[in-house]
């Protein structure tokens, strides 16, 4: 095999503080309306935790739905969202938290409890505000580029990317694409871009339809054209339908494939392949699947001291190439 030709992902698990969103986009299968579901409870999520102890999981991704900045519960959503990271942690597993816009001060608050942070741009078009996005507040595209700049500012490793076939251009994909970069090469704290096609769902009420494939290949050359090197692109491979397309993306430039959980909670309708039919299928084609942390190596020495003690008994785990499948047992806590 040819060790060059390789693809990574973190073996993720999800935890969902609450589904309620005061946005409404078009495209979404995730929300439901607030005052309409309980938060999850600390209990609750240390069950789940639990469940991912036999599991080769790594990654605890705390993926909310948006509390109103306005509301009377931010500050109690806020801190939610920390103590739900801290259990992560003193549970052995590292927090990545997607909760869409924050403040500069929450993003410092959540920084002591995340090795990495994460928010899609989406897209920066204003155009989309008058269609999928005209109920959605916090699509502002100048809302989400502040918290890329602000999460460089607070030196916190973080994803972000793009949302495909929402009815945008390709050039608005090239201006999308030129924002980023030019944030990263102010803070160089972009770790990974992610290019997601839109994917119809159940829930969704805008009628658009699925982004072709080619679209998706065109959109991964194009990112490798524009963004520095030093960030990884990424495909989500339940939202490819074909093996061939997954190949075309990697030959492409693509070299991640994400948080791969039990469950997709954004695209409930397409399930995540399991990861020894991923491995076989690329195997099958000369690829190498090797697990990641949430963090990249070179972020390590940005994090708190305590975050880089529990980074480092991970990476202690996945330094012998060629990593395993088979559960990783999990370092004991050194947060609390």
């Amino acid at each position: 095999m040819n060790t060059e030709k390789w693809v990574s992902f973190s073996p993720a698990g999800t935890l969902v503080p609450t589904y309620e969103c005061f946005n409404r986009c078009g495209y979404c299968n995730f929300r439901v309306d607030p005052g309409q579901d309980s938060w999850l409870s600390l209990s609750a999520a240390e069950q789940q935790l639990r469940t991912w102890r036999d599991r080769a999981i790594i990654e605890a991704l705390i993926l909310s739905g948006e509390v109103h900045p306005q509301s009377p519960r931010r500050a109690a959503w806020v801190q939610h969202l920390i103590d739900l990271c801290q259990l992560a942690l003193d549970m052995g597993l590292l927090p990545h938290t997607n909760a869409g816009p924050l403040s500069y001060e929450e993003m410092a608050q959540l920084r002591p409890v995340n090795v990495s942070m994460g928010l899609m741009v989406e897209q920066v078009t204003p155009t989309l505000r008058q269609t999928v996005h005209r109920h959605a507040p916090s699509k502002d595209p100048t809302l989400r580029l502040q918290q890329l700049a602000w999460a460089g500012e607070l030196r916190i490793p973080f994803t972000t990317g793009l949302l495909l076939g929402i009815g945008e251009t390709r050039e608005d994909w090239v201006e999308t694409l030129e924002a980023i970069a030019q944030i990263h090469e102010t803070w160089g704290h972009i770790q990974e871009v992610i290019l997601q096609p839109h994917s119809p769902g159940q829930g969704q009420t805008w009628t658009g339809a699925s982004l072709p494939a080619t679209a998706l290949i065109d959109s991964v050359s194009l990112a490798r054209q524009i963004l520095p090197a030093d960030i990884a692109l990424q495909i989500p491979p339940n939202l490819i339908a074909q093996p061939d397309m997954l190949f075309a993306c990697l030959e492409a430039g693509a070299r991640d494939l994400g948080g791969i959980s039990p469950k997709d909670e954004v695209n409930p309708d397409y399930p995540h392949p399991q990861h020894d039919q991923l491995q076989h299928c690329l195997a099958a084609e000369g690829w190498q699947l090797r697990q990641r942390l949430p963090v990249y190596p070179q972020y390590d020495a940005w994090l708190p001291q305590p975050l880089q003690v529990a980074v480092g008994n991970w990476r202690s785990r996945l330094q012998a190439p060629p990593p395993s499948l088979d559960p990783l047992p999990l370092p004991t806590s050194q947060m609390r």
